[in-house]
């Protein structure tokens, strides 16, 4: 199908919301975050729980821990959905748009296989950062969700009011969402071997996993209801809340544009890969913050379709915005829609609202 046909197909949506098919719905796992799934969602959830933990590609301790509560595996699916749909809407407007499937997979992967051999891909991107990172803070929200919304049996609400004062006038209430129980799970769950630490690549993909899900935590917020004669407020029932998902991608996104490249600095056989930033001219080095996002190479630039990039061509653009830049200086076509519209809307006695439909023309860019 033609990059043209596609955009007749679904206007101007294409970008914004992944497909349902078998390339759309993501896996996590420790060694290859977002993985192709065998199924489409709606067959993954026909499933019973078990199936869906086998179709998915785990390392053993992953499966059981899959296996272990019903609800989790209906969380992981809600978890890649998540991840998959926030880094397509943080990346829409760029050449990298966080195109589904074998592009993906090759930014992802650490061993490439060359006949009887096997060598390290130079794929640790920005990119491959942000897509670790989007991960596992979608795994980490998605599980404190689960564990306040009563879908996992071995977790509830969040009982963390170890920090609050005047517990006098201050009585935990509502339902928390529980960051405790979905920080130790995630990261259980996407933990290393000890063989994999001393790799750089595996170290930066750890590094990053650890920074999604500490973003989670920075944006927990606190909501509070009050209570008492003539809305005095004498009494708040509060409980604590894990911030709106979009939230979390926006400050990731941040911490994309600001990456720091490193470079490992470990000479002893068995020691832990320690990164460093690459140092210029006379400056020390210096390793990367627990905030700060990590890359080891430098990204390719997405214009032609090759291992990493489906390319630009065919991508839509905002004229005034960033054709130049997704076009990749090779300019743009210009076709013209006519799109139906409800227009001239009346609210109608009652319950519903009566619309006309108007036809408008729109103009849609297209990179050459």
């Amino acid at each position: 199908m033609s990059p043209a046909s596609c955009l007749l197909g679904v206007l101007l949506l294409w970008d914004l919301i992944p497909r349902p098919d078998a390339l759309s719905y993501f896996g996590l796992t420790g060694r290859e975050p977002l993985m192709v799934l065998p199924l489409g969602v709606d067959d993954i959830n026909a499933l019973p729980p078990v199936k869906i933990c086998e179709s998915f590609k785990l390392k053993r301790k992953q499966r059981r821990m899959c296996k272990r509560d019903a609800g989790v595996a209906e969380t992981l699916v809600e978890a890649m959905h998540m991840s998959a749909r926030e880094c397509q809407h943080q990346f829409h407007n760029e050449r990298w748009n966080c195109t589904l499937g074998k592009t993906r997979l090759n930014m992802l992967k650490r061993d490439v296989a060359e006949g009887r051999k096997r060598s390290r891909d130079r794929n640790r991107f920005k990119e491959t950062a942000f897509l670790y990172a989007i991960s596992s803070s979608g795994l980490t929200h998605a599980l404190g969700r689960a564990c306040s919304s009563g879908k996992l049996e071995r977790c509830t609400c969040d009982e963390s009011f170890n920090d609050i004062d005047n517990r006098e006038t201050w009585l935990w209430g509502g339902c928390g969402d529980n960051l405790k129980y979905s920080r130790k799970f995630a990261r259980q769950f996407l933990s290393m071997n000890k063989a994999e630490e001393q790799d750089l690549r595996a170290a930066v993909d750890r590094h990053n996993t650890n920074l999604g899900i500490r973003v989670v935590r920075s944006r927990v917020k606190t909501t509070c209801k009050c209570h008492g004669v003539s809305g005095s407020c004498s009494v708040q029932t509060c409980w604590r809340q894990l911030a709106p998902f979009h939230e979390i991608g926006d400050v990731l996104k941040n911490k994309y544009e600001k990456a720091m490249k490193v470079v490992s600095m470990t000479n002893g056989a068995g020691e832990r890969a320690q990164l460093m930033n690459e140092p210029v001219g006379n400056e020390a080095p210096k390793g990367p913050k627990n905030n700060d996002m990590v890359f080891v190479d430098d990204s390719p630039s997405y214009c032609k379709k090759g291992k990493y990039s489906y390319g630009t061509r065919g991508r839509i653009c905002d004229k005034e915005k960033n054709c130049d830049s997704i076009c990749c200086g090779r300019g743009h076509n210009t076709q013209s829609l006519i799109i139906k519209r409800p227009c001239q809307c009346q609210v109608k006695w009652c319950c519903y609202v009566e619309c006309k439909e108007c036809n408008t023309r729109e103009e849609i860019y297209m990179c050459k």
